[in-house]
């Protein structure tokens, strides 16, 4: 983000759950280093890192701690399809652009046409501007496209009513996100092909029991009995995971 928050959109930013996130986002960065080792690290067959000192990934509690997304709220489901994005995109935004591809724009073009926050904005003028800013946060670092300027319109149906958008799992989003680009990075690393879309929506990832994961797209089982110290469990020697080819051919085709 090119800078914090204005304090005139704080109250709306709030309500939707963002603020958190559009403060510490500011002036992050990241180790490339870092990453690229803890992508070594990481083991396809159960979504965890594999240390010298122990089996751990990344949970719900960490996603709720560090970033205060919620995490108890309601599933992002349901598909987000829409034959005329630019209609979308004039109704919400309040403007329009030539070039959308395959539902995505540009995040360029976000930055171009809501660039700072002005005093003298009407009430609609303020709350598009705002929708801008959360798809900016989104597509920014909560769920970056690998072109780094692209964001998907789909989240700009979610921003219609800010309360509804407040009641949202986003901590879940996010997860989901982060390790279906852990098993495309580290697939990579393995020679293993990166098309399978492995998004997990995790719905109690506080059990220490199997539990199913759903998406946009996939159903599956997230394995979290391999890390029950991460939750104060004691730690038994895990099974092999669970095979699943057959279950991710399922999806909404």
């Amino acid at each position: 983000m090119p800078g914090p928050p204005s304090p005139l959109i704080e109250n709306y930013l709030r309500e939707a759950g963002f603020w958190n996130m559009a403060t510490i986002g500011w002036g992050c960065k990241l180790n490339p280093k870092l990453i690229s080792t803890l992508i070594e690290r990481w083991r396809l067959e159960t979504h965890t890192f594999h240390l010298l000192c122990k089996e751990c990934t990344i949970t719900l509690e960490d996603v709720h701690l560090q970033l205060e997304l919620l995490v108890d709220g309601y599933a992002v489901t349901r598909s987000a399809q829409s034959t005329d994005w630019g209609a979308v995109c004039y109704k919400l935004l309040g403007a329009i652009l030539d070039n959308i591809n395959g539902g995505q724009i540009k995040m360029s073009w976000l930055l171009d046409t809501f660039p700072e926050l002005d005093n003298d904005l009407t009430e609609l003028e303020r709350i598009r501007y705002i929708r801008a800013y959360i798809l900016e946060i989104i597509g920014g670092y909560l769920m970056p496209d690998l072109s780094q300027n692209l964001v998907r319109l789909r989240w700009l149906l979610k921003l219609v009513d800010f309360r509804a958008v407040g009641e949202f799992s986003w901590g879940f989003v996010m997860l989901a996100t982060l390790y279906r680009e852990m098993w495309n990075r580290s697939a990579s690393y393995v020679g293993l092909p990166t098309s399978l879309e492995d998004i997990r929506l995790l719905l109690d990832q506080w059990s220490k029991a199997q539990v199913p994961l759903v998406n946009y797209a996939i159903m599956e089982m997230h394995q979290s009995d391999r890390v029950l110290r991460k939750f104060g469990f004691r730690q038994l020697i895990p099974v092999a995971p669970e095979v699943l080819n057959d279950e991710h051919k399922i999806d909404l085709r």
